[in-house]
């Protein structure tokens, strides 16, 4: 028996996520302490270049009018995919609301299928609702923050540092802790109904994670594409073509350009590891509710996935304090090494964390279901599944910032190949991005392998829960990056002193750093999510073994791996021909305004964000319908084996792609940074900004800009979604799948 009793893990789980939400308010309040000035005629009038209070207003109502139009569209989808979902499952018994024996026990009787239609449904609605509320409040933070820390930085850099990273810890724990109440509170009132048929119960509790992603893959596929063609518009013609600084007001495109960071960068990640969480927590439940501690229901084992969250809430907070209270930062650069340091220390804490979770809420010894048969597992082999998914994030993070970040030679050498135009920039990029794919595979593959052979399919699942445990550290980092982004712009707009913007360029840099790491953590974490996903479905559809000889499997398995492709063809048309058309109207308002490029009219911002706002609603559509009906019909008209085929193509080839095209964009965009910012005698031979060298680093930007912000993020919600959505509806699939194969 375990240490910790039935009560105290009831006690412990929302304790800890209370603790997050207490902790993520106090930050917010502190965030608030810093005043902006309330007379917004003083700010216009005070010789700024065009009101520097307008334009705050502007961007966050700009920001927050989006994400209500964007919610509406998703609102309708959801509200209909929810009634897919109880069709398809209801009719697995033809809507009987008469009791069945269990799937893996047939001496037991389990609640109807009727029943399993309807709680799915309502998890899907809450996991969905979750991961909206979840991008709206990291949004709103983000707009709250930014003005705030444009006004520290000028007290000096470090004031400025802790105003961005609080505002980030305000998203990052109140997204952890959200996110784990929800689900602790949904399994408790399941349970009700439910009573000892965990089975049935946990199955049905896999709805939240379908929701929480599907929601994830509209903001991110739509935020991406807001965001981006407001960027490449935004540079293309005022740096290249026109020579004005990045984020100068008299540029059409600037308040786009602005809130599409808050839309695409914050509100699309925050749902998107919102996600992650919620898949990893859902595999691991499915698994565990048909090994030992569901079938002795043993509830402290079975929430042993939801406290290591729990205890991963509390490691963060201590972590959080090393940034903002234990040590100041004085230099600029000491920022990359105090964001670095907050992933070491939350791992080195989060494994002693987890071996404390592990001695406390498991037995010694226990077994974990594995197709078909129950593997005895011991309770150090868990410990050390979760722990090796936790160094695969920390190791996988620092390759991501090897590759990144300019103070290292891979981006250093991308750079220097500006001097001979944008062609060599851009096939040196593109080897970077190729490259970077190298040593986190490798990094993934051994934490698959070495989860699966202690504890099965369920170790994997931890593994992925061990490389999220640490969430709230990780969106700290990640969501500070875009507040330091648009703190540049507002002090660029108000005409602020060069002296801030350097500042604000130098907490950028770093931000682009860790922002590129938080993508690689998310892209690690989505491949071992969907592989634990996929071993959960596999049990689910009864299928023993997964034969790729067998040409309904290796069908599948081609078909799959194109899947990411396609989907990144589509996003990033969607992002060129949205920047297209932002390219023009932004050329026509520098031509037609008089006095617009000597700063004496106001452009018209108004039509830029309207560009955005229309492009995105619109081409978000198609990305989203690719992913989220490919598993519906492929299961119904080729079965689960053809699917389980299209599942494990899209996961192998999309991480590829993923890790290639995050890191390719991120090199360029920290190498034209490297050039701007003339740090060393290498940077400054490249340089000035507008020199022949800069314009081909921009170039390079700008293609990256659609690679690592639009379809390198969101080609990990791809492979997620198909797997939680072929899991959910695993039960349809097996009575009444593969139709075509039937007929012929």
């Amino acid at each position: 028996m375990a240490m910790l009793s039935e009560m105290a893990t009831e006690v412990l789980v929302p304790i800890c996520a209370a603790v997050g939400i207490i902790f993520a308010l106090v930050q917010w309040y502190l965030v608030s302490r810093v005043t902006l000035t309330s007379d917004r005629n003083a700010s216009s009038a005070n010789n700024n270049k065009n009101g520097f209070g307008d334009s705050l207003i502007e961007e966050e109502e700009g920001a927050t009018s989006f994400l209500f139009t964007e919610y509406q569209y998703v609102g309708v989808f959801m509200f209909a995919f929810a009634i897919l979902v109880f069709l398809f499952l209801g009719s697995v018994e033809g809507f009987s609301t008469n009791t069945r024996p269990c799937t893996y026990d047939q001496t037991k009787t389990c609640k109807p299928a009727l029943a399993t239609a309807f709680f799915s449904t309502v998890s899907f609605l809450l996991g969905g609702i979750t991961s909206l509320v979840s991008g709206f409040l990291g949004m709103k933070i983000a707009t709250y923050a930014n003005a705030r820390t444009t006004l520290e930085a000028r007290k000096g850099v470090g004031k400025a540092f802790i105003i961005a990273f609080r505002s980030g810890a305000v998203m990052g724990f109140l997204l952890a802790a959200n996110g784990l109440l929800v689900l602790y509170i949904t399994i408790n009132l399941f349970r009700m109904y439910y009573g000892d048929d965990w089975e049935g119960l946990f199955e049905a509790i896999t709805g939240y994670g379908l929701g929480g992603s599907s929601m994830a893959l509209f903001g991110r596929v739509g935020g991406g594409i807001y965001t981006k063609a407001a960027d490449v518009g935004a540079d293309l013609v005022g740096k290249v073509e026109r020579n004005i600084p990045e984020d100068d007001p008299r540029n059409p495109a600037v308040i786009a350009d602005n809130v599409g960071d808050n839309v695409g960068d914050i509100a699309g990640m925050g749902s998107d590891l919102f996600g992650s969480y919620a898949e990893s927590s859902c595999a691991a439940l499915v698994v565990a509710s048909i090994s030992s501690f569901g079938v002795n229901h043993d509830f402290t084992g079975m929430c042993y996935p939801l406290l290591i969250s729990s205890i991963g809430i509390l490691v963060c907070l201590i972590t959080t304090l090393f940034a903002t209270d234990f040590f100041e930062i004085k230099a600029v650069n000491e920022i990359e090494p105090a964001l670095k340091n907050q992933l070491i220390i939350s791992t080195i804490i989060m494994t002693i964390g987890i071996a404390i979770v592990t001695w406390i809420a498991l037995p010694s010894s226990f077994t974990i279901y594995n197709f078909g048969t129950q593997k005895v597992v011991k309770n150090w082999q868990l410990f050390m599944c979760v722990a090796v998914g936790l160094w695969a994030g920390l190791i996988i993070g620092f390759v991501t910032e090897y590759y990144t970040s300019n103070t290292y030679s891979p981006v250093q050498d991308v750079a220097d190949s500006c001097r001979t135009g944008a062609a060599t920039n851009v096939i040196f990029g593109l080897a970077l991005g190729y490259k970077s794919v190298i040593i986190p595979i490798f990094a993934i593959a051994a934490s698959i392998y070495v989860s699966f052979s202690f504890a099965a399919m369920y170790g994997i699942a931890v593994a992925a829960l061990g490389m999220l445990s640490t969430i709230a550290t990780g969106l700290a980092i990640d969501a500070y990056g875009p507040i330091s982004d648009n703190a540049g712009g507002i002090a660029e707009m108000a005409g602020m002193s060069h002296r801030i913007r350097e500042r604000t360029d130098a907490l950028d840099a770093a931000g682009n750093t860790t922002a590129a790491i938080g993508k690689g953590f998310a892209i690690g974490s989505a491949a071992l999510v969907s592989l634990a996903l996929f071993g959960a479905f596999v049990s689910r559809a009864n299928i023993s073994t997964v034969n790729v000889l067998s040409p309904k499997v290796f069908i599948g398995l081609i078909v799959g791996a194109m899947l990411p492709y396609w989907f990144s063809a589509m996003t990033m048309k969607s992002v060129g021909s949205a920047a297209l058309k932002m390219v023009e109207e932004v050329r026509r308002q520098f031509n037609t305004i008089p006095g617009l490029m000597e700063g004496l009219a106001k452009p018209d911002y108004a039509t830029c964000v309207k560009i955005s706002t229309d492009a995105s609603l619109k081409e978000m559509i198609p990305p989203g319908a690719l992913v989220m009906l490919t598993p519906l019909i492929v299961g119904t008209f080729f079965g689960v084996e053809t699917l389980s085929g299209v599942l494990a193509g899209s996961l192998v080839s999309g991480v590829q792609i993923a890790i290639s095209a995050s890191n390719t964009g991120g090199a360029w965009d920290n190498a034209k940074k490297y050039i701007e910012a003339g740090a060393s005698e290498h940077a400054r031979s490249l340089g000035p900004k507008g020199s022949e060298c800069h314009k081909a680093a921009v170039i390079g930007d700008t293609i990256g800009d659609p690679l690592k912000d639009t379809s390198g993020p969101s080609l990990n919600i791809l492979i997620k979604l198909m797997a939680v959505e072929s899991l959910v509806f695993a039960p349809f699939f097996a009575t009444h799948g593969g139709l075509l194969f039937k007929l012929f």
